[in-house]
């Protein structure tokens, strides 16, 4: 089976202390690593503010991971989602080649460093 590239972000409840909330991803980890995904990338954005109330909840803790799995492992996800009542979003896309080196210029450190180098010029 191939595999493909694949990107989600979810957002957990803002109620969570910081133990619970690395319990929960680290059960969505767990997830994907029982169901043979390889995660190449994980961001913790931390407690970021929504564009609208979700749940009468106006914060949320965002997490990205960046994983390779065939594509049965998306269902199963999403579906551990669903029922982990701790998240109020989460989005999974397949990433194109063109994403996937995004990613790999980002993680890199390109993009912040172009960010200082027009700072500068300025």
């Amino acid at each position: 089976m191939e595999l493909k590239n694949y990107e989600t972000v979810f957002i957990l409840t803002p109620l969570l202390n910081e133990a619970q909330m690395q319990e929960t991803v680290e059960k969505f980890r767990q997830v994907l690593k029982e169901n043979g995904a390889d995660i190449i990338h994980e961001e913790n954005w931390g407690l970021r503010k929504l564009a609208y109330p979700i749940q009468k909840k106006s914060t949320g803790f965002y997490h990205l991971v960046e994983f390779k799995a065939p594509g049965t492992v998306v269902d199963v996800l999403e579906l551990a989602y669903r029922r982990d009542e701790k998240v109020v979003r989460f989005l999974t896309t397949a990433l194109d080649k063109h994403a996937v080196t995004y990613n790999e210029r980002r993680r890199n450190g390109e993009f912040k460093s172009q960010a200082k180098k027009e700072e500068v010029k300025a």
